[in-house]
């Protein structure tokens, strides 16, 4: 849902293509409710950053809606846009999250049957952690609608080829100096969106599916 939650959408992308997710376990199931990753730390508590470098913005639509299971979201911090990099994906309709949690994508086709039997796995007494947890173990951007979110690598070398060329082009040690200037910029801000938050206006109430 590009067009309705850009925010999260990019964020999930960049995240794609960072492998930021790889090795991310399913921390948390809640049987017929929801199941819950992104955090690298596989803990509960990590992944709060996400691709921005902080929190972002909830981005609450009308005509997206926990009507039914498949539905993927961001995981929060209990308070509104403090989004990260965790996500959830609902077992069933969740209509008690409406208006909590910003919903950017959904399941496809055959694929919510593993999203059931990751719901379905055996849980530590009394948790919500599973015995047996299922990790991501790669992520592919089959379709990026956003021209300026690419992996930081690629952004790197594209910064450092830049400052080779004003190196080179023989106009001296200032145009030199402002190519190390761009480059130390880029790495230290590799992505770069606009800011523009468009606060979907969530619920100030708590919200069920937490960044913890």
């Amino acid at each position: 849902f590009a067009s309705q939650t850009p925010l999260a959408c990019k964020s999930f992308i960049q995240n794609c293509l960072d492998n930021y997710y790889l090795g991310c376990e399913f921390h948390r199931v809640v049987p017929g409710f929801c199941v819950q990753t992104g955090d690298p730390s596989n803990t509960g508590d990590g992944g709060v950053n996400g691709a921005y470098g902080g929190p972002f913005a909830d981005e609450i639509h009308s005509r997206l809606r926990f009507r039914t299971r498949g539905m993927v979201a961001m995981a929060n911090a209990n308070r509104p846009n403090s989004n990260g990099s965790q996500f959830f994906i609902t077992l069933d309709k969740c209509e008690e999250l409406e208006r909590k949690h910003t919903i950017f994508g959904k399941v496809a086709d055959a694929t919510i049957f593993n999203v059931i039997r990751i719901g379905e796995g055996e849980l530590e007494e009394g948790t919500e952690r599973p015995v047996h947890p299922v990790r991501i173990t790669g992520a592919e951007v089959v379709v990026n609608p956003f021209e300026n979110v690419v992996a930081r690598t690629k952004k790197a070398a594209d910064a450092d080829e830049a400052a080779k060329d004003t190196a080179a082009d023989g106009k001296g040690k200032v145009r030199q100096r402002e190519g190390r200037a761009q480059l130390s910029k880029a790495r230290k801000n590799l992505v770069s969106f606009d800011d523009d938050d468009g606060d979907g206006g969530g619920d100030d109430d708590d919200d069920d599916v937490s960044g913890a």
